[in-house]
């Protein structure tokens, strides 16, 4: 249990506290106001959970680089930790009435997909590396989900979509980087016995 492993674990134990915020009755908390602006104190509490655990990602992946720390708990831990945070963010937007499900639905079965072709390529000896596609992915998934939890801010206060507009780039780049997943990956398929 190194201190890579580490932080990809706190990123999962952040999940659920991220949740209790998140979901909670918000009549319980108070708003932050500013003009036509609102944004429940829970929700934005949720939205700092996120954005931390969120920032972790990047984090251990490099210190197991850059320190010869990289384990095969690590490789399990690290692709799980993103996919749990993105869907459970995602599941209580969609709860919440601030992401389309189909958005979610979207996102949720191409990271089920391509984990699902990840695992075959395991079987069959090979690795399938991030590719360009997938980090723009995951960049472009953190920053709408980010905006969403913070309600549009600050682009609300100058009646710009932005959070509209990042979840709808943020699904047409997810649908575009599983694809290409699998047609860069096609042999493995091919070629597997599942």
């Amino acid at each position: 249990m190194n201190l890579p492993n580490k932080i990809t674990l706190s990123r999962i134990f952040l999940i659920p506290l991220m949740l209790v915020f998140l979901l909670i009755d918000e009549k319980n908390f108070s708003s932050l106001d500013w003009g036509n602006y609102s944004l429940p104190l829970n929700q934005l509490i949720a939205a700092l959970l996120f954005i931390l655990a969120a920032s972790t990602d990047g984090i251990d992946g490099y210190l197991a680089r850059k320190n010869n720390m990289v384990t095969n708990l690590g490789k399990l831990l690290d692709p799980l930790a993103d996919k749990l945070l993105v869907a459970a963010v995602l599941v209580s937007l969609t709860a919440m009435g601030k992401c389309s499900a189909w958005i979610s639905v979207i996102i949720i079965s191409r990271e089920f997909a391509v984990t699902g072709l990840r695992e075959v390529a395991l079987l069959e000896g090979s690795v399938i590396a991030a590719s360009k596609w997938g980090k723009a992915k995951t960049i472009t998934q953190i920053i709408a989900i980010s905006a969403l939890l913070l309600n549009n801010f600050p682009f609300e206060w100058i009646n710009i979509p932005f959070d509209d507009i990042a979840i709808w780039l943020a699904a047409i780049i997810t649908i575009y980087s599983g694809i290409d997943y699998f047609v860069k990956n096609k042999s493995i398929l091919s070629f597997s016995k599942v």
